[in-house]
């Protein structure tokens, strides 16, 4: 399954707000702040070697399982481009 990346990075400022709201009320002190910061920074990180270790496994697989056909999409294209740029 794929990692929703716009989705935790929405949750993630969705958070940040949150804490910013509760700063400025007076309920979290400022060390809480940094500390809470840093825990939502790691989870957004992870979240997004999620999705790069996701996609960078689906080319991967894309490439062993048809090789021949991305060689002969990648060949179609430098033609075109070529043909076009010529032109």
């Amino acid at each position: 399954m794929f990692p929703n990346l716009l989705q935790a990075t929405n949750e993630y400022w969705r958070k940040l707000n949150e804490l910013e709201a509760a700063y400025k009320r007076g309920d979290v002190s400022l060390e809480e702040v940094d500390a809470t910061v840093k825990v939502l920074m790691a989870d957004l990180k992870q979240e997004r070697r999620e999705a790069l270790a996701f996609v960078f496994n689906g080319l991967g697989s894309l490439w062993y399982q048809q090789r021949e056909v991305v060689i002969g999409l990648g060949l179609i294209g430098m033609l075109t481009y070529t043909w076009i740029v010529v032109s």
